[in-house]
């Protein structure tokens, strides 16, 4: 008997079920092939179609065919059953829904946008375990956003240098340091010595200044061994670790979220390599998908964008956020991180894009400030106060010294 053909993956009438994994994917179809015959590959390649006509016994065979169940213009839907996949396997999921599918001679480009996730598929993966919540279960930041800054260079300071930039914005108000990412452990500053001696650092501070602090330490590496950076900084009484998810592989994120909660760590997903897949707007995974794979997989927070105040390519950060912080039956938000180029001057335009539930990091904004990185805290932390007050940053300049400073060298000019 003739088994499945293109056609029977493609259904206009078809409802998506409650239990579908729903995918929305803009596509180019290849010369000479309109978008239902695409469409109807996309469906057929990512589930179980092939090019040519079967001869299977119908009694044999599980009904797993995607759907391609919508088209509007270059925009297509994409319904998967449920059963086609794995319980809480991100990389057998990945596998359909942007596979094969993103090299296929049917299309000249494909992207995928957007998905709508069941709850029987959700239900398998642990999501974050402490997402939002990480403001006051682990810090003290109250209603306010978290500061966060990286040391600059992000690589080649000594040991020394990386802890004492650490300590001095600490003291001028940023709750988290951070380590980039392309941090872990080099000769110049080894992991485990930059552990021991940040956090005896923020220990000294805390006691100093009333505030809980912590560190974001990069455990990147090969799964084995980050399990084991895992381990030393819970030894050392740290509260974070930090991942590069994409780089490193959603399978050793979901190892290192089960690993993390054993400590009680929570963890900062950075994104590095993710333009590779969603920078171009016709072609590869959206920063949308990612950021829901990563909320899935059990980060706690994620660099997500800073609606084109920074310095990195914009995208839709207030989406991508709400997305993160939005009910998914009963799982943990995630605490988006706005990053790249920022500096005190644009603080206020920055809030009112994405509200306060984020983590505002700066780099360069602190660290750069002509009176170094302990009066650049001081002033980032000014800017917030300021906005959150409903104060003009150029009123509260008129009161703090060290973000007037600020202002006079950046104005409230975006960077790049």
């Amino acid at each position: 008997m003739t088994g499945i053909e293109y056609d029977d993956f493609l259904d206009l009438e078809y409802e998506p079920t409650d239990t579908d994994l729903v995918c929305e994917f803009t596509i180019d179809p290849a010369e000479g092939m309109s978008t239902e015959a695409a469409a109807s590959r996309v469906a057929s390649e990512s589930s179980n179609g092939t090019w040519a006509a079967l001869h299977v016994d119908e009694d044999e065979l599980t009904d797993l065919s995607a759907v391609a169940c919508a088209i509007d213009g270059h925009e297509i839907t994409v319904a998967y059953p449920d059963a086609l996949f794995e319980a809480g396997s991100m990389a057998q999921i990945l596998s359909c829904i942007a596979g094969n599918i993103m090299g296929m001679k049917a299309v000249e480009t494909i992207r995928l946008e957007d998905c709508y996730w069941p709850e029987p598929l959700v239900s398998g993966f642990p999501g974050p375990q402490f997402g939002t919540s990480v403001a006051h279960e682990k810090l003290d930041a109250g209603d306010r956003p978290i500061l966060a800054t990286v040391p600059k260079p992000k690589v080649g300071l000594s040991t020394d240098a990386h802890v004492q930039i650490g300590e001095d914005a600490w003291r001028g108000g940023i709750d988290l340091l951070k380590d980039d990412e392309n941090l872990t452990d080099q000769a110049f500053n080894p992991f485990e010595d930059r552990l021991a001696d940040s956090l005896a650092a923020r220990d000294r501070v805390e006691e100093d200044v009333g505030e809980r602090k912590d560190y974001l330490v990069n455990v990147t590496a090969e799964t084995n061994e980050m399990l084991e950076r895992v381990d030393l900084v819970a030894e050392h009484g740290g509260g974070f670790v930090m991942v590069d998810v994409i780089t490193c592989g959603w399978s050793a994120v979901q190892t290192v979220r089960e690993r993390c909660e054993r400590h009680d760590l929570a963890i900062h997903a950075h994104r590095a390599m993710h333009a590779a897949f969603d920078r171009l707007e016709h072609h590869g995974v959206s920063m949308r998908v990612l950021a829901q794979i990563a909320r899935l997989c059990g980060v706690d927070h994620i660099h997500t964008g800073t609606a084109g105040l920074g310095k990195l390519a914009n995208e839709d950060t207030p989406g991508i956020n709400e997305w993160l912080t939005s009910d998914l039956y009963g799982m943990n938000p995630v605490l988006p991180v706005a990053s790249g180029g920022l500096h005190p001057g644009v603080v206020d335009q920055l809030l009112d894009a994405l509200g306060t539930n984020i983590i505002v990091q700066a780099g360069g904004g602190i660290h750069g400030h002509p009176d170094g990185t302990h009066a650049g805290a001081k002033a980032l932390r000014q800017s917030v106060e300021a906005s959150l007050e409903g104060v003009s940053l150029e009123d509260a300049a008129d009161d703090h010294d060290e973000l007037a400073t600020a202002l006079e060298k950046w104005g409230a000019e975006t960077s790049r």
